[in-house]
């Protein structure tokens, strides 16, 4: 007898924030397949990551446990310690055939999957090399493409190859539309005749405070140069800084609009996949990033911060028998619920060490009466000087932040008077009980996410880089030798 387990297709990318979808407002772009899952299912719009950084966030949805739990405490220092409990590996255990194909970045070779086709790293844009199981373990398969269509040729072709009489789960992650921002070149030319409008917050900074630190701020004037983006037209000589930023913003926001056409060009193709076979009744079908992205606001791009556009990340889903069509939650919802979502929706237990809780009620248009009004924030400093360690508490009506590493500084921002976060009012003596209670607030969250101040400072004190070297480069070795054997 057939499975009748729904089948789960969790599609993610890299680095895209809510302004770029149609389907969440944006008067710019146009994201008609990603709008069809918004259409067909419900729209979260209040939905944060806890930590806006690749590699954390991406083993936080898979365990559901903040970072200093799950030990991904920034990208370059650890390795993801495969043997924990993630939802793959439960679902694999519970029957499901599992697969996960594009970005990876956890400095590992992936488990709980029947299947991984995975880029190492940041993986590039044209012609990638994948990682997949071999004869004599993990090789390298090289490709000829542009990674987003790769990636979808490689679930459609894993989706076709698959048991139909049994369930399966599929995490399909795009690297776009993560810097550099190279289109594809079907894409390439749109928007060459426009001068796309700039954000109402492009030139508002925050003076001589000395928060944020200039080492989270990656700057449009100047990110050409910080990041080595070569396919840009060089920069004119002769430029103020202030024609630079403009010059550049144009650049960056062409380039990252023209990516996500591309992903949602793919992710058409995989809901017209689920269409003619008939499996769009019984398919859980999520599209999300791993965190949010400045574009231009505040004359930033890049994330880490906890701002809104950093902090903030598109979640749409559908499932049609069991989640109306067209609907939205404001709820305030976390990276660590999907987990539990996909775990109860497989009818499967939700261990009781998952930090985040179920959607499933959400989803259904309940909100339950102890549903969270504010959740912890943190990113680890991963900067000699500590510039970049913040963390936070995150209300309905406020934000507060604390850079809490060698600063000891804190921001406050009243998010509905303020909700571009323009104006830091935690020195303003009206607001001096709210700080007060957020300060409150924030410690209690802290507790309750389980970090301790000892933990944090042994993570703040910690240089795990050249060990995580070490031992990455033996990874690529023996998956060196390995695809050697296979070419004997």
């Amino acid at each position: 007898m057939p499975d009748k387990r729904p089948n789960i297709l969790y599609i993610m990318t890299d680095d895209h924030g809510t302004g770029a979808l149609s389907c969440y407002g944006s008067q710019i772009n146009h994201t008609p397949n990603m709008d069809r899952i918004a259409h067909g299912g419900m729209r979260l719009d209040n939905c944060y990551v806890t930590y806006s950084l690749c590699s954390p966030s991406r083993a936080s949805i898979l365990t559901g446990k903040y970072a200093h739990l799950h030990g991904q405490t920034s990208i370059g220092g650890n390795i993801f310690d495969g043997t924990q409990q993630t939802f793959p590996r439960l679902l694999q255990d519970a029957g499901y055939q599992t697969a996960i194909i594009g970005k990876w970045h956890l400095h590992s070779i992936p488990t709980g999957f029947d299947h991984y086709s995975v880029m190492w790293n940041q993986g590039s844009y044209f012609d990638p090399r994948f990682i997949e199981p071999g004869e004599h373990g993990p090789v390298w398969k090289e490709s000829r493409g542009y990674s987003t269509d790769l990636v979808t040729d490689k679930c459609l072709d894993w989706l076709k190859g698959r048991n139909p009489e049994k369930p399966f789960m599929l995490l399909c992650h795009f690297k776009s539309p993560h810097y550099n921002w190279e289109p594809d070149e079907k894409h390439k030319t749109m928007y060459q005749d426009e001068t796309i409008p700039e954000p109402e917050t492009f030139d508002h900074n925050f003076g001589d405070s000395p928060v944020p630190p200039e080492a989270l701020q990656v700057k449009l004037e100047t990110v050409h140069e910080q990041w080595n983006i070569t396919h840009w037209d060089a920069m004119p000589e002769g430029l103020s800084m202030q024609q630079q930023k403009h010059r550049n913003y144009q650049y960056f926001i062409k380039d990252y609009l023209r990516c996500v056409a591309s992903v949602d060009d793919n992710i058409g193709r995989l809901l017209d996949y689920l269409d003619e076979q008939n499996l769009v009744e019984n398919t859980v079908v999520a599209y999300t990033s791993d965190n949010g992205m400045f574009q231009g606001e505040h004359g930033w791009v890049d994330k880490k911060m906890m701002y809104e556009e950093s902090l903030r990340v598109p979640f749409l889903i559908r499932y049609p028998r069991k989640i109306a069509a067209g609907t939205h939650t404001n709820d305030m919802v976390i990276n660590l619920d999907y987990a539990p979502t996909f775990l109860e929706y497989a009818g499967q237990p939700i261990p009781s060490d998952i930090q985040g809780r179920s959607l499933v009620s959400l989803l259904r248009g309940h909100t339950p009466d102890d549903w969270r009004t504010a959740f912890y924030y943190q990113h680890f400093d991963i900067h000699p000087d500590g510039e970049l360690a913040n963390c936070g508490v995150r209300t309905k009506n406020f934000k507060l932040i604390w850079y809490n590493h060698n600063y000891d500084h804190y921001q406050l921002f009243d998010t509905q008077k303020d909700p571009s976060e323009t104006r830091d009012v935690s020195e303003d003596p009206e607001y001096a009980s709210t700080v007060s209670e957020m300060r409150v607030l924030l410690q209690e969250e802290r507790e309750k996410a389980g970090l301790t101040n000892e933990i944090e400072q042994q993570i703040f004190n910690s240089d795990n880089i050249p060990q995580t070297r070490k031992q990455t480069n033996a990874l690529l070795q023996m998956i060196d030798i390995n695809t050697a054997k296979e070419k004997q």
